[in-house]
């Protein structure tokens, strides 16, 4: 395409396609060896040219991508996403969240008898030396 540069700072393209917020976010995961271009660890300023293959551990997550157009100015979501194929593997399954207790606001810390039931509930062994002298709710 015409005034398309053959390579660019992988920092910038990693931006560019949206793979990261801020650019300083990408150059500050290839300073901490987060991302390699074809399996070799990368500083900001390397170049990144059409077929490289990009992987960023970004949070929490390896994003696999291969280059198919070289970009310089950050663009829409539809069209960074033609910039790349995505070859990462699927995001782990969200755990489904764990109800926490919740005691309402102002009630201080909970009771000793409170403290043994949420243990009792959360199966936590009882603690020794500790006797409950009535028997609680079951």
């Amino acid at each position: 395409m015409a005034g398309e540069q053959l390579s660019v700072r992988v920092d910038s393209w990693i931006w560019s396609v949206r793979l990261t917020r801020t650019r300083s976010i990408a150059s500050d995961a290839c300073r901490g060896g987060h991302v390699r271009v074809n399996g070799v660890r990368v500083k900001p300023a390397h170049a990144v040219r059409v077929g490289d293959e990009v992987r960023l551990r970004h949070e929490g997550r390896e994003r696999i991508v291969v280059v198919s157009r070289v970009i310089t100015k950050r663009v829409g979501a539809a069209v960074a996403a033609e910039c790349y194929v995505d070859k990462s593997p699927p995001p782990p399954p969200r755990e489904e969240a764990v109800t926490v207790a919740v005691r309402a606001r102002g009630a201080g810390r909970p009771t000793k008898r409170e403290r043994r039931s949420i243990d009792r509930l959360l199966g936590r062994p009882a603690a020794e030396g500790r006797r409950d002298r009535r028997p609680g709710p079951e």
